[in-house]
């Protein structure tokens, strides 16, 4: 079939009950000779994760704006177009964002074409032409170079590539390795994206593997399980005790408080010795005004996780607590969700609680690495108004209760621990609340 209006994909449907791969060969318009590569994609890639694939196939960084079109050029405004973030916010140009798209949603036959542009002022435009539709097989990577000829001009060189030819910007312009781009291509960036993380976390493994003491994380993460597995009931009942304390205690006929509206202090004691973060705690624990991890582990049951509501003097269950109660799976799952980061909240809490969960999830028994973490944000641009960089006290400090949550999802205490300590559970759970 040749370069005519597709139909019209629908964003957010998949285009066929099961995923093939698609042989494709991408080339340099108007390279001569030839520049080109032949790659084998996973039909259900979305077109960003495609765009992040033809990056490293042409060795280039990802530095400028890009688009996708179907039936006619990038800038033919009949053209049907899938834009990248920025170009979808600024709203200039009518088009689906591609993160909404399969491959296989805008190549479907032989003979279809697809055309990218990257760097609007470089104006690299290349055609995406499928030439055959072959099976998958268990494990089948997302994207794979199969061949290819020359090495591709590199960023911000089109002048002197139009002026002085390709000879003039690489050493050997005929030289292509397909083993050089499969090393790219086989980054856990692709095998997290397919397993639908948070978008923000994907950006930052990729971004921090750059830097000298990142790189491990997306190995890490990519070395978990595909499908995150819930512990057993028995060590949910362990790690979760605190909260189901609560829950039972409010069950029956709900938590008085005194007058001031805290919690009285026989029971300020009892919780003492069912919330992890009490293990490294100094004091008589009577008085919840002066217990501060008790109080902050109360409020996080009634505002963050909605478990508990107060009403005419005393803590009850909400309709989410009392289906929780006394069922450590469904109380798992609704932790899991209230810790998975939304979007709308303001980058720097998005992007540390990210941090957080990652190296949670694959910390299980060991202390959260905080002084890593601040030194990531930091990397990432962050840094106080006076220029000093992030520090491990700011992860406490910070308005998310992420990391509280983490540390208290383990066995009641016991002696002295760790403070930002990891359990087998609360790792279980970090990883969960990635997938949300």
């Amino acid at each position: 079939m040749s370069d005519h209006p597709a139909p019209s994909p629908t964003p957010g449907t998949t285009a066929g009950a099961s995923p093939t791969v698609l042989r494709i060969r991408i080339d340099l318009v108007d390279a001569h000779p030839p520049i080109w590569r032949r790659l084998d994609l996973r039909s259900d890639l979305t077109l960003d994760v495609v765009h992040q694939v033809i990056q490293d196939a042409f060795g280039w960084e990802d530095a400028h704006l890009h688009r996708f079109a179907v039936g006619g050029s990038v800038w033919d405004r009949y053209a049907q177009l899938f834009l990248c973030p920025f170009d979808v916010a600024e709203g200039e140009d009518e088009g689906t964002p591609e993160e909404q798209v399969r491959l296989d949603q805008v190549l479907s036959e032989p003979g279809d074409v697809l055309r990218y542009v990257y760097d609007y002022g470089d104006d690299w435009q290349l055609t995406l032409r499928l030439e055959q539709t072959l099976p998958t097989e268990p494990g089948t990577p997302p994207a794979v170079c199969v061949d290819g000829e020359r090495a591709a001009p590199p960023e911000d060189s089109r002048f002197e590539y139009m002026n002085d030819g390709l000879a003039a910007l690489v050493d050997d312009p005929d030289r292509f390795n397909p083993a050089e781009v499969n090393e790219r291509l086989g980054r856990p960036w692709y095998m997290l994206r397919a397993r639908g993380l948070h978008p923000r976390l994907l950006e930052l493994v990729n971004m921090l593997s750059l830097t000298d003491d990142g790189a491990e994380l997306g190995t890490r993460l990519a070395a978990l399980p595909d499908e995150p597995t819930r512990p057993s009931d028995d060590d949910l009942r362990t790690a979760l005790g605190a909260h189901l304390w609560f829950l039972d205690q409010a069950g029956g006929g709900g938590i008085p408080l005194t007058a001031a509206g805290y919690l009285r202090p026989a029971l300020v004691e009892e919780a003492a010795t069912w919330i992890p973060t009490m293990a490294d705690w100094i004091g008589k624990a009577n008085r919840e005004d002066l217990t501060y991890p008790v109080a902050a582990f109360r409020e996080a049951l009634v505002k963050k996780l909605k478990l508990l509501r107060k009403f005419k003097g005393a803590l009850h269950l909400t309709r989410a607590g009392a289906a929780a109660r006394d069922r450590p799976a469904v109380l798992f799952d609704r932790i899991a969700v209230s810790i998975a980061p939304p979007h709308e909240r303001g980058r720097f809490t998005v992007d540390a609680d990210l941090l957080v969960l990652a190296y949670a999830a694959v910390t299980p028994g060991g202390e959260l690495p905080l002084d890593r973490i601040a030194a990531h944000l930091t990397d990432l641009g962050y840094e106080h108004d006076d220029g000093q960089p992030v520090a491990r006290r700011d992860l406490r400090l910070y308005e998310s209760t992420v990391h509280h949550a983490l540390v208290n999802i383990a066995e009641p205490p016991s002696g002295r621990r760790a403070r930002s300590q990891i359990s087998a559970v609360a790792a279980a759970l970090a990883n969960a609340a990635l997938q949300h």
